[in-house]
């Protein structure tokens, strides 16, 4: 007999398995299909957390070799075990990923691993090895998440030439490590593999870094790199590559013409990410494409079939782990017949370097264009005194806001705790404070999150501690 769900989800990533999750609290009968054995997608096993397992450790390393002699700290030979460090980056994300098959059966969710894929309205065909099985669901939302794109000029072989996937796993630190792409997946695992002890050369064929950020934000952190070690090779692009034994020859050319050839042990190819698509059947059974190869929805994530919702990476907006999460409970909520909002206005984006850079709302460059009045102010870690303390004085908080009404347009902080900093600016926007009530808030003393409130204040120019 043909098992009967009320909702099925194919994709078990952060979008996947919250709206799975959800919509079973609201009720529903719900599957849950997913072709890896762990659940969790790209974020939880070759993305967001094995990167962020790995920052940390090699935050630790390098602190520990060439940050603390000025807090009066000496130590002897710090030597490196990178399988020690990988194997506690496999726990954390076994660990996760086991806690969320827990969830799955705390909420009972019917788990089905297999590859999904649509099959009709309201038919889910799940292929796997030993033959496949057709689902009947009042309601799918597909949730397959996206996939590294491919440069031709730069076929990734799994060996020297590898994807963020192998980044995290490589089992030497390399020699010279040239990263394709000054995104946020590019700079952090550059910046772990730096840390360790490779020779990190960044080509990026635009003209800066982190090109969603604001513009002063991201010359701030350009240079924290650039001291770091980082060769940024900006405004330049891979005319070609080719591995020869152990070596990779890489053909540079910037924007006047200059080529120039680059011999590395490794080029990690970063280069953004698209919609994960293939092979799920959606163009087959009438569901709309657009650019990019999104999934064309409407507000209440509906696609072009009736009774079919997609979410996440698939749809339009940014491929962030937490703007999927925030659509899976969205689209659940929805079909469960609840009101659902997602506030696209007020969804921070981070880049876990060091320091980090974190945003919401706003750059500079997009209120300009968009013709709106608007003040700023900015306020420096340097003057920070908790910042001070931890010896972490570089960067700066920028706040943004209307010129007539004051409120906040936009949130920006490059420096310590950056990621965690952000947070209370994503509350202020999405409440529609003004600058004038974030710089009323009382912040304890002494704090990082005081550089949020001086940046607030002095968008009036009533800030105490510039």
């Amino acid at each position: 007999m043909m098992a009967s769900f009320d909702l099925v989800v194919i994709g078990a990533g952060p979008g996947g398995y919250t709206a799975a999750i959800r919509g079973a609290q609201l009720g529903l009968r719900v599957g849950l299909v997913e072709e890896r054995p762990t659940l969790g997608g790209t974020c939880l096993n070759v993305g967001c957390i094995p990167s962020k397992a790995l920052l940390e450790s090699s935050g630790h390393f390098h602190r520990v070799r060439r940050g603390l002699e000025e807090h009066g700290i000496r130590t002897g030979p710090v030597e490196l075990d990178l399988a020690r460090m990988m194997a506690r980056k496999e726990q954390v994300v076994r660990e996760l990923g086991e806690g969320i098959r827990f969830l799955m059966k705390k909420n009972k969710v019917q788990v089905l691993q297999g590859r999904g894929r649509l099959a009709g309205p309201g038919r889910v065909a799940v292929e796997r090895p030993d033959g496949e099985e057709t689902l009947e669901a009042a309601h799918i939302v597909l949730a397959m998440g996206s996939v590294p794109l491919e440069i031709p000029s730069l076929p990734v072989d799994g060996r020297r030439i590898v994807g963020s996937t192998e980044a995290l796993s490589l089992d030497t630190v390399p020699e010279h490590l040239v990263v394709v792409g000054a995104g946020a997946v590019g700079l952090e695992l550059g910046s772990v593999w730096g840390r360790l002890g490779a020779r990190v050369t960044v080509v990026e064929m635009l003209p800066g870094i982190v090109p969603f950020a604001d513009r002063q934000m991201a010359r701030t952190l350009e240079r924290a790199l650039k001291k770091q070690g980082l060769d940024l090779r900006l405004g330049t692009r891979i005319t070609g590559a080719a591995s020869r034994d152990d070596r990779v020859e890489v053909l540079l050319e910037d924007g006047k013409g200059q080529r120039e050839t680059l011999v590395c042990d490794r080029v990690l190819v970063s280069a953004g990410r698209r919609p994960c698509t293939e092979g799920a059947g959606l163009e087959e059974a009438g569901v709309k494409m657009g650019a990019g190869g999104r999934v064309e929805v409407d507000d209440g994530f509906r696609t072009s079939l009736p009774g079919v919702y997609a979410i996440g990476d698939l749809v339009r907006g940014p491929m962030l782990a937490h703007k999927a999460e925030e659509e899976g409970v969205a689209v659940a909520e929805g079909i469960a017949g609840k009101a659902a909002h997602v506030c696209y206005e007020a969804i921070p984006s981070v880049v876990y370097t060091h320091p980090e850079l974190a945003q919401v709302g706003a750059t500079e460059e997009e209120v300009k264009a968009g013709g709106l009045p608007f003040r700023s102010g900015c306020f420096y870690f340097q003057a920070n005194g908790r910042a001070r303390c931890a010896g972490e004085g570089e960067g700066l908080v920028k706040v943004l806001a209307h010129a007539g009404t004051g409120r906040l347009l936009g949130v920006h902080v490059v420096g310590p705790s950056a990621s965690e900093l952000i947070a209370e600016a994503v509350v202020a926007l999405k409440l529609g404070a003004t600058a004038v009530q974030l710089g009323g808030m009382v912040h304890a003393h002494p704090t990082l999150s005081e550089a949020v409130k001086e940046a607030a204040l002095a968008v009036d120019k009533r800030q105490i501690h510039a």
